[in-house]
């Protein structure tokens, strides 16, 4: 009897971002991607959301390697923290594993991973694995679909993708390999993106776009023209590039991750722009700002991103002046949107005119819409179907397709983050909350912050935070000094400075109520403490600052 195949999924199903997957064959484990997420805007002080390791941790003699979709940090971002905890092999396009790369070698962990390039159509054994990689388009070049050949039956799962027919590259979605599978051995089960699952009708092409590209450039002759776009989004800065090569433009790159990729892209000869036409975005003092196009950075307004400083006119490079055009060639990711606004409107009061995806169709998704979806779903006519990568609203439109496209009710499993699909003989069963699958909190580069921790932020964010500082001679019970109250974002201290002491009196009472109840260890005087100053603020304010008693043993 074939043993059982099992899938469990640590990240991506219920938010966009921090895809991460565990197949389980014959007692081994492969990875499926490694993710994560650009924190809430209620994420104080957080720079990136991880799935949660411990599950991998815990069983990472076990572990194969990894799987990368394609090169985009909502799938590969994740791996040069897991990196610190282990080494591992990780599988991918040459471009895709350059792209993930460039975070390792920055992390200084190159050692810890092993860089294993795959082909189109490749077949490959790894461990018990059966694993065949198939092309689709995406908006980053080289993405994979990965075949899981099981004692169960074949595993598809589409990455993200989308059936762009006239592709840049002119590498297509193998659609017909994957209805050869269908034919030959049947799908058990279909993991498919569910990004745009709710978008009805069927998503532009990426050639399309260069066609609005050229014809922006075509009517802002004489302007300066700045473009931002992803920086691992290759076909559309290659569009960038031959719209501004077509008007006689040299290009510049602004943003670190952007001159990496460009780099590297040339190198693999993925990108054509020739070196007469391209300069250091340090070198371009002497080149008439009419001629010139720089390629930036910052289409998600990130902080620090070079089109943020050039906003806020804190970039070393550029200073925005009237007449110049900023292309914003994307569409912002959920959470994102206050972000590029705030960079919009910083652009627009600087004298920029900003194009953008709300006003012009100079941006195209990377992910299917809901014909593309059926599509696929009608060439692999899977047994079974569980929708990924998107939050729940979407995995449930995709359902709902899946059903329709006449995969039965009961075989459309919709799971969530911390779920194990459990694949046997009998059919395919899912474990609710069969692992931890929570957030991992990253803060500059320590990836332990908790919940708790973001909770204080908050309140401190919200609520202020009041400091009772009191000195106490704990054998006599006396005050020696204090208490003194410190607060920051609660009152205004100058004009309530009766508040002030009168909360000191009532801190004052509570300390000696504390020695009359024989009190003397200094974590008790700090409860009553607590007690007393949080008691009198929420009487009279009513707000719940966070307290921090002081105090000392003189």
């Amino acid at each position: 009897m074939p043993e059982p195949v099992t899938i469990t999924f640590l990240g991506g199903l219920g938010e966009i971002g921090r895809n991460c997957a565990c197949v389980e064959v014959s007692g081994r484990m492969l990875l499926l991607d490694c993710g994560l997420m650009f924190p809430d805007l209620d994420m104080l002080g957080i720079d990136l959301v991880l799935p949660d390791f411990s599950y991998i941790l815990d069983n990472a003699e076990r572990i194969e390697g990894v799987i990368a979709t394609h090169g985009h940090e909502d799938h590969v971002g994740g791996l040069s923290f897991l990196a610190r905890e282990l080494s591992f092999p990780v599988y991918g396009s040459a471009l895709t594993l350059g792209l993930a790369a460039n975070r390792i070698d920055e992390a200084g962990l190159a050692d810890s991973v092993e860089m294993i390039p795959v082909r189109d159509g490749e077949r490959r054994r790894i461990g018990p694995f059966d694993v065949e990689f198939i092309p689709v388009t995406h908006s980053v070049p080289f993405g994979l679909a990965t075949a899981f050949h099981t004692p169960q039956g074949t595993v598809l799962h589409t990455g993200d993708f989308k059936l762009d027919l006239t592709p840049v590259d002119g590498r297509l979605t193998d659609l017909a390999r994957i209805g050869s599978i269908a034919d030959q051995h049947g799908v058990r089960l279909l993991l498919s993106d569910s990004t745009n699952a709710e978008e009805k009708g069927h998503s532009q092409s990426e050639s399309d776009v260069g066609d609005v590209l050229y014809q922006l450039f075509h009517s802002h002759e004489g302007q300066r023209i700045i473009a931002t776009c992803f920086a691992s989004h290759i076909h559309r800065v290659q569009q960038i590039a031959d719209a501004a090569l077509a008007f006689g433009r040299t290009i510049a790159t602004m943003g670190l991750s952007m001159g990496k990729n460009v780099r590297l892209a040339r190198e693999m000869g993925l990108l054509h722009i020739p070196d007469h036409a391209l300069r250091d975005v340090a070198d371009i003092a002497d080149i008439d700002p009419a001629r010139l196009c720089v390629i930036s950075t910052g289409s998600q307004g990130e902080p620090m991103s070079a089109l943020a400083l050039l906003a806020s006119s804190d970039n070393k490079f550029l200073k925005i002046t009237g007449g110049d055009v900023v292309i914003m060639s994307s569409h912002p990711i959920p959470g994102n949107e206050a972000n590029v606004s705030k960079v919009i409107d910083g652009l627009v009061r600087l004298g920029a005119e900003v194009v953008h995806s709300g006003i012009s169709d100079v941006h195209s998704t990377g992910h299917a819409k809901e014909e593309e979806l059926k599509t696929m779903l009608s060439i692999a006519r899977p047994d079974w179907f569980t929708p990924v990568h998107g939050e729940y609203r979407h995995l449930t439109a995709h359902a709902r397709l899946a059903r329709r496209m006449g995969v039965p009710d009961s075989h459309v499993i919709v799971c969530e983050d911390g779920d194990r699909l459990v694949i046997d003989d009998s059919g395919i069963t899912v474990e609710r909350r069969a692992v931890p699958a929570g957030y991992l909190y990253v803060d500059g580069i320590v990836g332990d912050v908790g919940s708790g921790v973001l909770r204080d932020r908050r309140v401190l964010a919200e609520e202020g935070v009041v400091v009772v500082v009191v000195a106490v001679d704990v054998t006599s019970g006396a005050v020696i000094t204090g208490p003194e109250i410190i607060t920051r974002g609660w009152v205004h201290a100058p004009e309530a400075e009766d508040l002030l002491d009168q909360c000191a009196e009532r801190v004052n009472d509570a300390i000696k109520e504390a020695f009359q109840k024989e009190a003397i260890d200094i974590e008790t005087l700090q409860r009553y403490v607590r007690r007393a100053a949080g008691k009198f603020v929420n009487e009279q304010t009513r707000r719940r600052p966070m307290i921090v008693p002081v105090v000392m043993e003189a």
